[in-house]
């Protein structure tokens, strides 16, 4: 008899349990469906708007679909011959780029997770110091001018080949994620530094190594202020400079036009390229995000659980 008051009182905790889970999963659903929302409706504006015509972006009239479909903006953007050459430019910095940054990084973060460096904390404190203090503009233009790489792929991949931020993650990744007993047992086995690092450790942080290229690569392909200011020749513009200026020369001074309708036209086009422009400089990372997105997953949780 008690055993079945007993059963009796375990199906009614269970009841009442799975009602408040069940309000509690309503609660989180409609919260993140919310954010959801307000996160996503962004980027379909802008789909569509880049897609709809210019007089349809200049009236406000689209909402959620492209109106008046039209590639009208996409078609002004690669009339301009320049696209083509500062797209390749620009994946040829970010690919050169990222490849210098993630080695450094890598070859910076492992002596550091090392415990038997000496002047660790001393070499730790100067990386770190670098995240409060720098020259400042002016002095890096001058050393890039002595070192003679103005007007140089150079002067765009190598004076910022570090993040210490991403260095610290690296280095935590290594310590939190690689025993020192597997470093042990290589040198029992004769394996030099060089080896255990390349052999064991690169492959073994797979998943910190993605989510630090991910940062460089989306760095270094929005990156345009460098390349103002150290590259004069054209031909070695990447994409945002050439955006920019396309942007720029679509601005309209209704001081200079009389027709209130052309002046219009001009205005609604330079509207739609906004939106043309972030697409078609957004697309690539876009694209390149989904192969890489498990490892993000797990990189971000680096370090917040111990055990």
């Amino acid at each position: 008899m008690s055993n079945k008051n007993l059963n009796k009182t375990n199906v009614i905790n269970k009841i009442s349990l799975s009602r408040d889970d069940k309000i509690f999963n309503v609660f989180v659903l409609i919260v993140v469906s919310f954010v959801f929302i307000i996160t996503l409706y962004p980027l379909i504006y802008i789909v569509s708007a880049s897609f709809s015509s210019a007089r349809a972006v200049s009236t406000g009239q689209v909402v959620l679909w492209p109106v008046d479909f039209s590639i009208e903006g996409y078609r002004a953007v690669f009339e301009n011959r320049d696209i083509g050459r500062s797209y390749v430019n620009t994946i040829f910095y970010t690919c050169l780029g990222t490849f210098i940054n993630v080695a450094v990084t890598m070859m910076a973060a492992y002596p550091l997770a090392r415990r038997d460096l000496r002047g660790r904390s001393a070499f730790s404190f100067i990386f770190t110091f670098t995240m409060l203090f720098n020259g400042g503009m002016v002095p890096t233009y001058l050393v890039i001018k002595r070192l003679g790489m103005i007007d140089s792929i150079w002067s765009l991949v190598l004076p910022n080949a570090i993040s210490v931020y991403n260095m610290i993650v690296a280095r935590t990744f290594i310590q939190n994620n690689i025993p020192n007993e597997m470093l042990e047992a290589s040198q029992i086995d004769g394996c030099s530094d060089a080896q255990y690092f390349f052999k064991m450790v690169l492959p073994l942080s797979k998943t910190v190594i993605a989510v630090i290229t991910l940062f460089y690569a989306v760095s270094h392909w929005n990156s345009f202020f460098n390349a103002f200011l150290y590259i004069n020749d054209r031909s070695k513009y990447p994409l945002q400079i050439i955006l920019r200026e396309i942007l720029v020369a679509s601005k309209i001074d209704a001081n200079m036009v009389m027709d209130e309708e052309t002046m219009a036209a001009k205005q609604g086009l330079a509207e739609l390229l906004k939106f043309s422009l972030i697409i078609v400089a957004t697309a690539p990372i876009l694209c390149v995000y989904p192969f890489i997105q498990r490892y993000f997953v797990k990189g971000v949780m680096i370090g917040s659980v111990k055990g």
